[in-house]
């Protein structure tokens, strides 16, 4: 991969051996790894380990974990936050490990939309919630930075699976606990 990057900087008519530039090849892969790492681990894994029986069949909501991910068509990053809410069924999650799921899946290449989609499942199928919320409102480097260039745009998906799919009054309750339904 070092390689690749110092073809990277000629590429763009700059020195890789420019004093400035002689580390880049190995600080790039460093942070590739980092940003990478979803790669190597397992969702199922994360959140098996963080399941408890808990007498509660009501909403959960964990609002504004940051994420951070890299767009698959050009590389570049998008960020913003993630909302989950699930309704329990006598099992409740660790809280920590919401938000690790969460870095899982977008330490990847990814789209928002996906990212979204499997977010959700991976919440809803182990414990057999009665339904899953999730949210991602986020900005996207390659729109802002290059193409057309529109500084203050954000994307927002969701994914309502369960009850929060088919129960109109459940689906407002989450909107409205973390912010997002409109009056």
């Amino acid at each position: 991969m070092e390689e690749a990057v110092r073809q990277i900087l000629k590429f763009i008519g700059e020195d890789p051996q420019r004093e400035g530039l002689q580390d880049t090849p190995k600080r790039v892969c460093s942070a590739f790894k980092h940003l990478m790492q979803g790669y190597t681990q397992n969702p199922e894994e994360i959140i098996k380990k963080a399941i408890f029986h808990e007498k509660c069949n009501h909403m959960i909501i964990v609002r504004d974990i940051e994420v951070y991910s890299m767009c698959e068509h050009h590389i570049l990053p998008f960020f913003g936050k993630c909302h989950i809410g699930y309704i329990a069924q006598d099992r409740i999650y660790g809280v920590s490990k919401l938000a690790r799921l969460v870095d899982c899946f977008s330490r990847r290449l990814q789209v928002q939309e996906r990212l979204t989609q499997q977010i959700a499942a991976s919440i809803m199928a182990p414990i057999d919630a009665e339904g899953v919320g999730v949210v991602i409102e986020a900005q996207h480097l390659c729109m802002m930075m290059r193409g057309v260039s529109k500084q203050n745009s954000k994307m927002i998906t969701s994914a309502m699976l369960g009850s929060f799919r088919t129960e109109s009054d459940t689906r407002n309750e989450f909107l409205r606990l973390i912010g997002m339904e409109r009056t």
